[in-house]
């Protein structure tokens, strides 16, 4: 006798297994789908539909977790509900939901329909970003970090030496980076905000050079509407904005106007410092998130939904859950054990920790020391489902990228 416990949490590891034992072919397609464990968050259910949900999932074998008040509350209440099921369990209860006359019981089934096939990649895709294909789930792309700011929070900033920063692409290039995030504002806690003559002093030299030495994608690392439109006719073909179109209402437009793909970061900086956060011994001390991860997810969401009704495509949106914006170092760590839940918006997902102060909080390490720290972040963050990783040591981190993708993407 040898038991174990699997670790096998994929559709194609599953079957590997399965396939060992050399089981009829019809019975693996059976089968497969009962090995395949899934805990799904539904938020805004009324108690009606929550009890029937309750009710059909147990009847399959499965298990809906609902509050204990539901069986009490008024209809009209909206509640939470955690299933937990195989996909087997799954396929039966939206086949008996779709059945219901409550249309939200209809809707809950197509959303969670749609959840399971986007957490695998089914909707990822490919994306085109300047001359380059990006194949997304074939392997972790690299971001190399430009900063062309006087403030930069890692040391690594630029300032005016326009050639000096094009000669950092061009190596980062040769690296092996797949893209560069051009950025002229420092974002760091604290930083004042540069205006936007300024701004554009900075990034279009360097831009414009790095478009005439490099066949590498640039990415503009830009919240403003007006930079953002300068930087693309200079040759910038991604906008990262690191407020998800929620600081310029005319960036939307510009980046729709013009075609490109466009990075949406979760940021809650801003209304933070403005309603319950304090700095203490010169930490961060965040805000109380009710719920972490769905609060994200959540406003992400509303982010992408801003995007596609100024007419970007869904399939041109990139999102990225801003580690240590509006975060405390707490918060970052169980962000990153977590970031899997990001793949149920469907969207490839970027990573940005390089050198990031949760790093040096945990290892009590200045950002020149955190190389390693980051490492670490990126391995165990491709892992969790990172498709881009945002990085300042390209060299370094396109390795651990090579090697975490011939673990997790074989």
């Amino acid at each position: 006798m040898n038991a174990r416990v699997l670790a096998v949490n994929t559709p194609s590891a599953l079957q590997q297994e399965m396939e060992r034992i050399h089981p009829e072919k019809a019975g693996l397609e059976i089968m497969l789908p009962k090995g395949l464990h899934r805990a799904i968050k539904l938020e805004g259910v009324t108690c009606a539909a929550a009890n029937i949900i309750k009710q059909e999932m147990l009847a399959r074998g499965g298990e809906a977790v609902i509050a204990s008040q539901v069986y009490r509350l008024k209809e009209g209440t909206l509640t939470e509900v955690l299933l937990l099921g195989t996909l087997t369990h799954y396929r039966g209860l939206l086949a008996k939901l779709r059945l219901q006359p409550l249309k939200s019981l209809q809707a809950i089934a197509d959303e969670v329909e749609v959840v399971l096939a986007d957490h695998q990649g089914a909707r990822l895709g490919t994306l085109q970003i300047g001359n380059t294909l990006f194949n997304w789930g074939t392997r972790t792309y690299l971001m190399g970090i430009i900063n062309v700011t006087p403030d930069s929070f890692s040391g690594d900033g630029l300032g005016y030496d326009v050639a000096a920063a094009v000669a950092q692409g061009k190596r980062f290039a040769e690296e092996g980076a797949d893209l560069l995030d051009v950025g002229g504002e420092s974002t760091r806690p604290g930083s004042a905000p540069v205006p936007v003559d300024e701004e554009l002093r900075r990034v279009i030299p360097v831009i414009q050079g790095l478009v005439r030495e490099t066949s590498v994608p640039i990415s503009i690392d830009t919240y403003k509407a007006k930079v953002a439109e300068q930087a693309l006719a200079a040759g910038a073909s991604l906008v990262n904005d690191v407020w998800g179109l929620r600081q310029d209402p005319g960036l939307k437009g510009v980046v729709a106007q013009a075609g490109v793909p466009v990075i949406l970061m979760h940021n809650r900086s801003q209304a933070d410092k403005a309603a319950r956060t304090e700095v203490v011994g010169g930490h961060y001390q965040g805000m109380v998130y009710a719920d972490l991860m769905a609060e994200i997810c959540r406003e992400l969401r509303e982010s992408m939904a801003l995007a596609t009704s100024a007419g970007i495509p869904w399939e041109r949106i990139i999102v990225d859950p801003g580690i240590g914006f509006g975060k405390t170092a707490e918060q970052n760590l169980e962000l990153l054990q977590r970031l899997s839940e990001l793949k149920s918006l469907g969207r490839p997902i970027l990573l940005g920790t390089s050198r990031k102060s949760f790093i040096g909080h945990t290892l009590n390490l200045p950002p020149d020391q955190r190389l390693h720290g980051t490492a670490a972040t990126v391995a165990l963050g491709i892992a969790q489902g990172a498709d881009i990783v945002r990085v300042h040591d390209v060299k370094e981190m396109a390795q651990v990228a090579r090697m975490a993708d011939a673990m997790v993407r074989r």
